[in-house]
């Protein structure tokens, strides 16, 4: 993220965004459109404020420019799996298995599947299940599958935020505690997402659907043969990532933003050729990126917002910083869980929500906490809130194969669901803290 000492290209990248959000909003309309006008709202009152009104609207556009940069990077990536048979194959086998275990191989493959396509394997396994229920006759049975499996698909998905580098929720967070570097936080970070991903199995387990007639089963087309693509394209996007960062040093969101480019090139090539690969390249720029300026101009604003507006709040809340550093350590990891996901009710972006709170915070030793224990309950909530909120992409992509409302899947299908695992993962980051 760019500041007032900035490199020059993280000063150019920075200078970029206004004209880049200028061409991003002008089909605009919205709530999305209302983040370009808060934000300018937000610096015509910096502006006003005066003081060191600049570098703190360089360090907005700084944040806007490294999430823009960050998530362009992640579509390469999705433009290149969504057109791979493979990729496709691997999610019919998935969606196609007995009842059994479907809901944990939907869990295990959304997993797998979010870390290559971010958001894109809600809408591929989540298309792929409604298509596979569509088979069943039985309305009753029909409902209950199309539910289980949509929801194995999500909460797959969000259990992967506190740990994969590819997440926003790594990348913001680690980008804001560098004393909390990736290869110290990804192993308590996994055990975040097995709480995550385990809880949603166990409960899905136990409070199975009375049927009033069993359900047909049917073969899975293909064998586990298929997943094989799949495994390999995660080897080769992990161990790079992984060598870079442990062996260089190499901060992870660095790595990433130059090996997911690269892969996704070379996969392109496979399925293309050199000259496929051009114009797909061509097509990528003229085509899809455009059809991203929603998500694309939101998470930009929501960084350049959080991160410009705290300078504002800032004269405010000083009195606010010596209360919370009076607090108890393992009181604050647990409040900090639940804040992203109470003000994602209130249509707070986690971004937005994230990058506006921590400058406010002290720092952690000032809390009594470590900058991993830190990381581990702020991504917990993020994950939390991708649950719950009815304005996330998640629960907005689920109640549309479901034809439900987000706040129906927020809180009516994942209420006891969120409240269970909102409680183990409030003992789990207090746990740690006290531990670490």
């Amino acid at each position: 993220m760019t500041g007032p000492r900035a490199s020059g290209a993280g000063r150019a990248a920075a200078l970029m965004v206004p004209p880049v959000v200028l061409l991003l909003a002008l089909r605009l309309r919205g709530r999305r459109l209302g983040f370009v006008w808060v934000a300018l709202a937000v610096t015509a009152a910096l502006w006003a404020q005066g003081g060191d009104w600049g570098a703190r609207v360089m360090a907005g556009l700084g944040a806007a420019a490294f999430i823009g940069a960050f998530f362009s990077a992640l579509a390469t990536l999705r433009a290149a799996a969504e057109t791979s048979p493979a990729i496709r194959a691997c999610g019919q086998y998935l969606a196609a298995q007995p009842p059994g275990r479907r809901y944990l191989a939907l869990t295990t493959g959304a997993q797998a599947f979010s870390v290559l396509l971010n958001y894109g394997s809600i809408a591929l396994l989540g298309s792929l299940s409604v298509a596979s229920s569509e088979r069943e006759s039985d309305p009753e049975i029909r409902f209950h599958r199309t539910r289980r499996m949509l929801l194995a698909i999500q909460r797959g998905f969000v259990s992967v935020l506190p740990w994969s580098p590819l997440s926003f929720s790594v990348a913001i967070t680690g980008a804001l505690l560098p004393g909390a570097p990736y290869r110290d936080t990804v192993g308590p970070a996994l055990v975040t997402g097995l709480i995550v991903a385990g809880t949603g199995w166990a409960m899905d387990q136990i409070f199975k659907p009375r049927l009033s007639r069993p359900p047909r089963r049917h073969k899975p087309e293909g064998g586990p043969s298929a997943l094989l693509p799949l495994a390999l394209l995660l080897a080769l996007l992990g161990g790079p990532v992984w060598l870079l960062h442990v062996a260089f040093g190499v901060r992870v969101v660095g790595v990433v933003l130059l090996v997911v480019p690269l892969l996704a090139l070379g996969w392109v090539i496979l399925q293309e050729g050199a000259g496929g690969a051009v114009r797909r390249a061509g097509r990528f720029a003229a085509q899809e990126v455009p059809r991203y300026r929603p998500e694309l101009t939101l998470l930009m604003m929501a960084g350049y917002i959080g991160t410009a507006g705290a300078g504002l709040l800032a004269p405010h809340m000083a009195g606010v910083a010596p209360v919370i550093a009076a607090l108890p350590g393992p009181l604050i990891l647990g409040l900090l869980v639940w804040f992203i996901p109470v003000t994602g009710q209130l249509g707070m972006n986690p971004i937005l929500g994230v990058t506006l709170l921590f400058p406010l915070l002290p720092p952690p030793e000032a809390m009594g906490v470590s900058p991993v224990a830190l990381f581990i309950a702020i991504t917990a909530g993020w994950a939390l809130s991708g649950i719950t909120s009815p304005f996330t992409a998640t629960t907005l992509l689920t109640g549309n194969f479901a034809n439900k409302s987000a706040l129906h899947v927020g809180l009516k299908w994942n209420g006891a669901y969120a409240a269970v695992t909102g409680t183990l993962l409030t003992l789990w980051a207090v746990g740690f803290g006290l531990w670490a």
